[in-house]
């Protein structure tokens, strides 16, 4: 007998809360990432080298995203979604409060970076898992009209996540000091360690929402086919890959946006740390509302054309960009920044209903958060690292091709991909609309 059904304004809040919570522990890792880590864990490296291996962690997550998506997404379709949101949860905190707690190189040697990058690898696998799941939540519960509206709230996470983690900074280097040494002693450390309290939240939030009706009506399904990853791959393999790449050029312009420029504002252009960082999370609140806007846009028309909006838009921002950054105020920079989240978030609205709507209940957290973090390793775990080696090489032109060139990709793997937005979800429907999608 299924449970009870949780209110819809329960679900949303439920899916925002929780990759509020997961993504702002992520996200402290790429600001600290730009701020301090090449000083904490690669002294001996120099400047510009240390910023190339401080990156080089950050993208060891975007390695482990899709082992993540594997993983959880295994026993989101096999044992709900609700238990293994509560596993990515926990998963996510302890790896990110051991950030905190984590020796220098100063202390420990060369300890210090390889346990660095065994904590990432634990953060990537625990949000591989929990996008899918935070999506599903709200995708299955949805009515079927509203399921762009009501998949944003899950994607409105990432923005007050940078908000968050970007204000947290901001805080903690008001109190200690822009340049003092107990910042990058154990001022840095506080947004990490406090991360346990939000955790708290999440966890106590998630426990309140029963498993969705989708899931739970699929039982007899689920019991009786083979595993979610070989079903996926097997029966949709081109939706993973084109889903994919649809949204690596998001990938990419979000994180060279949130933590490439981050280091590039207070470095290269030589603005103050608070500056950057009062910028970021003003930046945070433009692409929160464009996602939302951009999501309630797509019921109405549609998600291909809005995410194929998105993605052509970025091919002349790409070029537009360094050029804008290089005028090296501080409105340059705003303007470079709010730009470059804008664009993602065009696409990132949509694609909260549209990777779930394209994959059978059976399979859909594998499917989705494969989709998802196969573009996260092409476009965010690459951007930002190359961004970094062009440049210290100082060709920041070469920057904006790199990110033209993930637009054209993705444009062209969009205007493959079928229109999902009257597709049932059900198990029922979905075998015969999975077959036979809707296109506009």
């Amino acid at each position: 007998m299924s449970e009870r059904p949780t209110p819809m304004r329960r679900v949303a809040f439920a899916s925002c809360a929780g990759t509020t919570i997961e993504f702002y522990d992520f996200f402290i890792y790429g600001t600290a990432a730009a701020l301090v880590f090449p000083t904490v864990f690669f002294p001996a490296l120099g400047d510009s080298a240390a910023s190339v291996a401080s990156f080089a962690t950050f993208a060891v997550a975007f390695i482990a995203r899709p082992l993540g998506a594997i993983g959880f997404g295994h026993f989101g379709d096999r044992l709900g979604r609700k238990r293994t949101l509560i596993s990515t949860l926990l998963l996510m905190g302890a790896a990110t409060v051991a950030i905190g707690l984590l020796p220098g190189a100063a202390s420990i040697g060369v300890a210090a970076p390889i346990l660095l990058v065994a904590l990432r690898f634990l953060q990537g696998l625990a949000v591989g898992g929990e996008w899918a799941g935070a999506t599903l939540l709200a995708a299955e519960y949805a009515p079927a009209h509203k399921r762009g509206l009501y998949g944003a709230f899950p994607q409105m996470g990432p923005a007050l996540a940078f908000a968050l983690s970007s204000g947290t900074f901001l805080l903690v280097n008001r109190v200690v000091g822009d340049a003092s040494p107990a910042f990058l002693d154990w001022g840095w450390r506080l947004p990490f360690i406090a991360s346990s309290l939000l955790v708290a939240v999440g966890l106590y939030v998630r426990l309140k929402v029963e498993e969705t009706p989708m899931f739970q009506e699929n039982a007899r399904t689920r019991a009786s086919t083979q595993g979610p990853l070989a079903s996926a791959l097997r029966h949709q393999w081109k939706e993973i890959l084109l889903g994919g790449g649809s949204l690596a050029m998001l990938f990419a312009f979000f994180y060279v946006g949130t933590a490439f420029l981050t280091s590039y504002g207070a470095t290269t252009l030589g603005l103050s740390r608070p500056t950057v960082l009062t910028i970021g999370v003003a930046a945070a609140f433009v692409f929160g509302s464009i996602t939302l806007l951009s999501a309630v846009f797509s019921d109405r028309i549609g998600r291909k054309k809005v995410v194929l909006g998105s993605c052509l838009v970025a091919i002349p921002w790409g070029f537009a960009l360094f050029p804008i950054l290089d005028h090296g105020t501080t409105a340059a920079f705003a303007i470079g920044l709010f730009g470059t989240l804008a664009i993602f978030a065009i696409s990132y609205g949509p694609a909260g209903a549209m990777l779930p709507e394209m994959f059978r209940t059976e399979y859909r957290y594998t499917g989705a958060g494969m989709a998802y973090n196969l573009a996260g390793v092409i476009g965010g775990g690459t951007a930002p690292y190359l961004a970094s080696d062009f440049a210290e090489a100082g060709n920041t032109s070469a920057i904006g091709w790199m990110l033209a060139v993930f637009a054209l990709g993705s444009v062209v793997c969009v205007l493959l991909m079928p229109e999902t937005r009257h597709r049932a979800m059900t198990r029922q429907d979905a075998e015969a609309e999975i077959l036979a999608p809707v296109n506009v």
